[in-house]
């Protein structure tokens, strides 16, 4: 059975880290990505990455401050996350994908197949 589970939310102050995981059974995944939703806010785009390809793309909102990479011993991946802003307060879910995501479309919920089941993230000022 194929799973994908997030693991390393919580609370924090502004300019504080977290470090999400995403670890997926059943399956090796080419693509993952990450999305986010916020109360009252539409779900949005966090990052992504092809890790067979090193290839990583990153919401404006987050470059510079957030990092995906391939987490080899969970068969997943990681999401650290700097700097945190409250305005990142969301819950963050995990997405992954059996093949390869093309580019135009890594920024798209519905692209990936597999979902994980959310991880609260919430930042204080």
């Amino acid at each position: 059975q194929v799973q994908l589970e997030e693991s390393g939310g919580g609370a924090v102050q502004a300019g504080g880290s977290l470090r999400l995981s995403c670890a997926a059974s059943g399956r090796t995944f080419p693509s993952y990505a990450w999305f986010r939703q916020a109360p009252g806010k539409e779900r949005e785009f966090v990052a992504a990455t092809r890790w067979n390809e090193g290839t990583v793309y990153y919401a404006d909102s987050v470059k510079g401050r957030f990092t995906i990479s391939r987490d080899k011993v969970q068969n997943g991946v990681h999401l650290q996350m700097n700097a945190l802003e409250p305005e990142d307060t969301a819950v963050y879910y995990c997405k992954a994908h059996g093949s390869r995501v093309i580019t135009s479309a890594t920024r798209t919920w519905e692209s990936y197949a597999y979902r994980g089941q959310g991880t609260q993230v919430t930042v204080s000022s």
